[in-house]
C-alpha cells in the first residue's frame, strides 16, 4: 500500500469504431484498480467520459475538452490522466502529440496508460510513438473498410440512410409513405405546371404538412426534392463526403435502388430542365448592388415568426422566413421608415425618465469570464480542502501534514473568496440608468452622423441593439437592448 496518494484523472472513450472494448464502467473500475496499486486517487470530479465518439478528431468530444480546459486551472487540480490505452486518448498523432506536450511540458502532468506501460527514458518515448501510429493505422484502415462496404452495399441498391419524405423504410427497403408519396407526386406536377418553388413551399405549409424534422417547408426545401433522385428509384451517395446541395458534384454515385419509384422519368426530365432554366436566369441579391452592408442589417426581426428581415429590391425589407415560404406575414417596409423609426425609438427612450420598458438580452464583457473563473477556482479550493479532510480522518495523513496542507489553501480559499465578492458587487452596479443612457448616446450621435461610414454606423447600431421587432399590422418597432460597459 503505497504511502502517499497523488490526485489523478480519468479519461474514457468508448467509440463503434473499436469492436473488442471495455464498456466505461469496465474502464473506470480497472483504471481505479490500478491507480490504487500506483498510488494515485482518481475523485469522481475528474473523471470524463466521451461515449459512442471517434478518436480521429477533438471536435464533438465534449468531455476530452473539458478535460483539457479543466486540466490548465490554476492551481493543477491533477497530477496525471489516466487511461485504458493510449487510443482512448485520440487516434491521431497530430492531435496526441500536440495535446501531451501540452500537458507534460507546460502543465506538468502526466498521461499515463495502465494497460499499456511505457519505460521511461528513449526507449519509452520511442515505444509510445508506435503504439500512437498503430492507433492512426487502425484507425485509417477501418475507415477504408468501411468506406468499401458502403460503396458496395450502395451498388446494390441498399439504403444506408434516412428515409427520404414520401417514404418509409421496411427490411431496409424504401417503402412509399401516405399521405407524403401524393405529395410528392403534387409538388412535382405543381412545378413542372409552371408554379415556383416558393409558391409550393407556402402551399404545403397552408395545409399542415411538414418534414420528417418537423419543420416548415422553404422553397430550397422543395429544390432539394425535385432534384432527389431517389424518387425515379436511384440512391444517391457521395463517397467523399455531405453534398451540401451541390447537385452536380462529380463524386457522387447513382445506383438502381429497390424501391419503388414515386415519379416517372418524363415528369423527371421536364422538372430538370425547367430547374436549369430557372438557375439561368434567376439571380437573388440580398441587399442594394454595389452598396456595403446597410447598418440596419441583421437587427430587425419579424414579430410573426422572428426570422431575420432582409433587404429587397428596390429599397424594402421582407422577413426571411416569409420570401423562404415559411411564414405568412412579409412584414414589407421601406428603408427610410424602418430608420426613421428606429433612430425615433433610440431618441425617445434616450429623453425617457427611467424606468423604461426595455429588455436586456446580453451583457458583453460585462465581466462574466472572470466572475466564472473565480467560481471555477473557489469550487476547486473547496473540493480540495474536503479530500484534505477525507485523508485525515481515513488515517492517510497525521494532524501535522493534515495541518500544513490546509492552511495555505484555506488562506487561499479567502483570498479568491473576497475577490469573487468584489467582482459580483461591481458586476452587479453595471446597470445603471446613467451608462444605459450614456451608451444611447454615443451610438445615436453615430448613427446620425453625416460623416460617419456605413461600417461605423453598423458597429454603433449593434452595440447597443441586440435586435428589433416590426409588427407592419400595428406599425409597431420593440427595441430590445445590448448594454456595453
Amino acid at each position: 500500500m503505497p504511502d502517499e496518494y497523488r490526485i489523478a484523472a480519468a479519461y474514457i472513450r468508448v467509440s463503434t469504431e473499436d469492436q473488442a472494448e471495455l464498456s466505461p464502467a469496465s474502464q473506470l473500475v480497472e483504471i481505479r484498480k490500478w491507480a490504487a496499486k500506483n498510488g494515485w486517487i482518481v475523485p469522481d470530479e475528474y473523471v470524463f467520459v466521451d461515449e459512442g465518439i471517434s478518436g480521429r478528431k477533438i471536435a464533438g468530444r465534449d468531455a476530452f475538452r473539458h478535460l483539457i480546459g479543466t486540466a490548465k486551472l490554476k492551481p493543477k487540480p491533477f497530477d496525471a490522466i489516466l487511461l485504458w490505452k493510449f487510443s482512448r486518448f485520440a487516434r491521431n498523432r497530430d492531435d496526441a502529440v500536440f495535446y501531451k506536450s501540452v500537458l507534460r511540458k507546460q502543465l506538468h502532468i502526466e498521461v499515463l496508460s495502465i494497460s499499456e506501460p511505457i519505460a521511461e527514458g528513449k526507449l519509452g518515448i520511442l515505444m509510445e510513438a508506435l503504439i500512437e501510429a498503430m492507433d492512426e493505422y487502425y484507425s485509417i484502415n477501418l475507415a477504408e473498410e468501411v468506406k468499401r462496404g458502403m460503396e458496395e452495399k450502395h451498388r446494390r441498391g441498399e439504403l444506408q440512410s434516412n428515409p427520404s419524405f414520401g417514404y418509409a423504410v421496411q427490411d431496409n427497403v424504401l417503402v412509399p409513405s401516405e399521405p407524403e408519396a401524393a405529395y410528392i407526386k403534387e409538388i412535382f406536377r405543381r412545378f413542372c405546371e409552371g408554379e415556383g418553388f416558393y409558391p409550393i413551399a407556402k402551399w404545403l405549409n397552408s395545409i399542415g404538412v411538414r418534414t420528417h424534422r418537423g419543420n416548415l417547408f422553404e422553397n430550397r426545401t422543395v429544390e432539394y426534392i425535385l432534384r432527389n433522385p431517389v424518387y425515379i428509384g436511384k440512391l444517391r451517395w457521395n463517397p467523399s463526403g455531405i453534398t451540401h446541395r451541390n447537385f452536380t458534384d462529380t463524386a457522387i454515385v447513382l445506383a438502381d435502388g429497390k424501391h419503388e419509384p414515386l415519379i416517372d422519368m418524363d415528369t423527371w426530365n421536364i422538372a430538370q430542365s425547367r430547374i436549369a432554366e430557372l438557375k439561368a436566369t434567376w439571380k437573388y441579391h440580398g441587399r442594394p448592388l454595389g452598396s456595403n452592408k446597410d447598418w440596419i442589417s441583421g437587427l430587425i426581426r419579424c414579430s410573426s415568426c422572428g426570422a431575420t428581415m432582409i433587404y429587397a429590391k428596390p429599397n424594402y425589407w421582407k422577413c426571411n422566413h416569409y420570401v423562404r415560404g415559411c411564414c405568412k406575414t412579409s412584414q414589407h417596409v421601406s428603408t427610410e421608415l424602418l430608420k426613421e423609426a428606429i433612430i425615433r425609438r433610440l431618441q425617445i427612450d434616450l429623453e425617457t425618465d427611467f424606468p423604461i420598458q426595455y429588455e436586456v438580452i446580453r451583457i458583453k464583457d460585462g465581466g462574466e469570464e472572470k466572475l466564472n473563473a473565480l467560481r471555477t477556482q473557489q469550487d476547486s479550493l473547496t473540493k480540495k480542502l474536503g479530500r484534505l479532510r477525507d485523508a485525515y480522518l481515513a488515517g492517510a495523513d497525521t494532524v501535522e501534514e493534515y495541518k500544513a496542507a490546509k492552511e495555505p489553501a484555506q488562506e487561499k480559499l479567502y483570498e479568491v473568496a473576497a475577490q469573487l465578492k468584489k467582482a459580483e458587487k461591481e458586476s452587479a452596479q453595471l446597470g445603471t440608468p446613467v451608462i444605459i443612457k450614456k451608451s444611447i448616446r454615443s451610438a445615436l450621435k453615430t448613427i446620425t452622423s453625416d460623416t460617419a461610414t456605413m461600417e461605423q454606423k453598423s458597429e454603433a447600431a449593434h452595440s447597443i441593439i441586440e435586435y428589433a421587432t416590426w409588427d407592419k399590422s400595428q406599425n409597431l418597432l420593440q427595441m430590445h437592448y445590448r448594454l456595453i460597459f
